[in-house]
């Protein structure tokens, strides 16, 4: 029996549907962004240049810029903001050093809860120091208990210095988590080289651990020092006389003077400050890492 053969008709290439244009995609994500971050943003630029008096102008800009309260508060915002970074990154080095290098029973645990002390709202901790250093916390009862004495001496945290001590205390383990994590890259094979060739625990940390910690110093260094530019609930908090920051003072011309134009021009100085750091830093570990 002979077998047949079934030809079947060759159709035409179809074309494959042709998928969406990639950009497509990129319209949620904008378009969330934009509604929730970009258009306020834009409402507060535009009342900046909206002065009580009507029309658009830049005076609430010059009436800002003039005014000594915005300087000074400028100044200590900067001041504030670089002391605090470089007590982190000194403080930060140095307990990261000891946590990664230095056998002791719990250090794992240490670690860990570094990870949960980043969660931690930043008026806790100013709390904790008011328990403890307050004008009627432990440290000044215990002193009045012993002494008889009508109060105690530790006053320093309604000054500068203890809003300094305080954002030192919270954003120290912002620089420590970056620097655990560049340390435990570090082959342990190169520091007993060093120290089999005679080298000391400081030339060791200075030539082999130091410059692989200073991508992540760079790093940890930088968002503490916007953090710190943008405080706001440490300040409050502390109850600090005549600490006045670029935050506290939004919130003394919007709530107190219902000055919105000034508040939102000086909102609009403390964006441009903290856009500009970054800037700054994305360029500077881009140069680094060519």
């Amino acid at each position: 029996m002979a077998s047949a053969t079934l030809s079947t008709p060759v159709s035409k290439a179809v074309n494959p549907r042709k998928g969406m244009p990639k950009w497509v995609w990129a319209l949620p994500p904008v378009a969330v962004l934009a509604l929730v971050f970009l258009y306020p943003l834009a409402l507060v630029v535009q009342q900046s240049v909206r002065p009580d008096t009507g029309g658009t102008s830049l005076t609430p800009y010059a009436d800002v810029f003039a005014s000594s309260a915005f300087r000074e508060a400028l100044g200590t915002t900067v001041w504030l903001a670089l002391g605090s970074t470089a007590g982190c990154l000194v403080l930060g080095f140095a307990l990261a050093l000891v946590i990664a290098f230095v056998p002791f029973p719990g250090g794992k645990a240490v670690a860990k809860f570094i990870d949960v002390f980043l969660s931690f709202p930043s008026f806790l901790i100013t709390l904790a120091l008011l328990f403890v250093y307050g004008s009627v916390g432990m440290a000044n009862g215990l002193w009045t208990d012993v002494t008889g004495a009508a109060s105690g001496p530790f006053q320093f945290l309604t000054t500068p210095w203890g809003v300094l001590l305080a954002e030192i205390t919270y954003f120290t383990p912002f620089v420590m988590r970056p620097l655990l994590a560049a340390f435990s890259q570090i082959e342990t094979a190169q520091l007993e080289v060093a120290s089999s060739l005679g080298a000391k625990p400081a030339r060791i940390v200075r030539q082999v651990i130091l410059p692989e910690a200073l991508p992540a110093l760079a790093a940890g260094g930088s968002l503490v020092l916007v953090m710190c530019l943008n405080e706001f609930g440490i300040v409050l908090f502390t109850g600090a006389k005549g600490v006045t920051t670029l935050p506290m003072l939004v919130y003394s011309k919007a709530i107190l003077e219902s000055d919105y134009p000034g508040a939102c021009v000086v909102a609009v100085v403390n964006v441009l400050i903290s856009v500009g750091l970054y800037g700054l830093y994305r360029v500077v570990s881009r140069r680094a890492g060519a």
